[in-house]
């Protein structure tokens, strides 16, 4: 799929997937490690029928290599370490400044890939990405605090926003061999089974929970994840993982409107400012990747 057009489409509809996690989330009475278990469990479930109702995915699946198949188990350790830190930092911060921190993702991706893929970077993308993450600062500003558990929450967001960097960049190196199907199934199943022992080991109940909270755990598998972080794996075959990292920014874009629509929290207008700069710089890098492309 070359079409970049179509490619920056299917990456504002992901992003708008992937905006709804810290709703469900917040409205979820589960533990942290729970959340992510079935949020990515039931992931799981939903796509390995598409194992063996497809024989391209059947006949990658039973070709796996034991270095491909170590690379996707590391992609589930970093998927399952970014959900714990990330979703225990909803507890101890507010849903804009947890998300606007933990999708500062460009600061390690630009670097990374910088660094391993040596990909190149015009003034006009990095201009770009810096005043969207000046937008995602002036919308959670308010939340920043030097002490007190806010604090806690945001390290917490910050130290997942580099492990999820890791896993996209995993990711890119893996969907250049082998379908998204068979590279998700690995990484959400060692993703589900670290979090279902991690679960065991602090004793957090599997069940008992209300049936909103079960709603929850749905959405955040069929929405968040397959039409969210599942396309951007699929995408990852075609744009790199800088691009993923920087679409993802528009995540606190939608995170703050449905906050606002569903939870009642307040969208102030310093947050309509934020939200105005953020969409400035994404349009500013995705015009100046988009004549990179034309040229190349």
């Amino acid at each position: 799929m070359d079409n970049k057009l179509l490619q920056y489409f299917i990456l504002i509809l992901g992003t708008f997937a992937l905006s709804t996690s810290a709703i469900f989330v917040k409205l979820s009475d589960a533990p942290s490690s729970i959340v992510a278990f079935y949020r990515l469990g039931f992931t799981f479930l939903m796509l390995f029928p598409f194992v063996f109702t497809n024989k391209k995915n059947l006949k990658q699946v039973k070709e796996l290599t034991k270095k491909q198949i170590l690379i996707g188990a590391a992609s589930g350790v970093f998927l399952s370490l970014h959900y714990l830190l990330w979703f225990e930092s909803l507890k101890f911060t507010s849903v804009a400044s947890s998300t606007v921190i933990v999708t500062l993702q460009p600061v390690f991706a630009f670097a990374a890939s910088a660094l391993i893929f040596k990909e190149k970077f015009s003034k006009q993308a990095i201009l770009g990405a810096f005043i969207s993450i000046i937008g995602c600062a002036i919308i959670g500003w308010g939340d920043f605090q030097i002490s007190g558990t806010a604090l806690i929450g945001d390290i917490m967001a910050f130290v997942a926003a580099g492990v999820i960097t890791a896993y996209f960049f995993v990711g890119q190196i893996l969907r250049k061999k082998i379908d998204v199907v068979p590279y998700s199934i690995v990484g959400y199943g060692m993703s589900s089974i670290i979090l279902f022992v991690y679960s065991l080991v602090t004793k957090a109940s599997f069940f008992n929970y209300s049936k909103l909270t079960w709603w929850c755990f749905l959405g955040l598998a069929l929405i968040s994840t397959v039409l969210g972080q599942v396309i951007f794996n699929w995408l990852l075959k075609w744009v790199s993982a800088s691009t993923v990292s920087m679409s993802i920014l528009g995540e606190s874009v939608g995170t703050c409107i449905l906050a606002y629509l569903i939870l009642g929290e307040i969208l102030t207008i310093k947050q309509f400012i934020g939200i105005l700069i953020i969409l400035s710089g994404l349009l500013m890098y995705f015009i100046d990747n988009k004549k990179k492309s034309d040229n190349s």
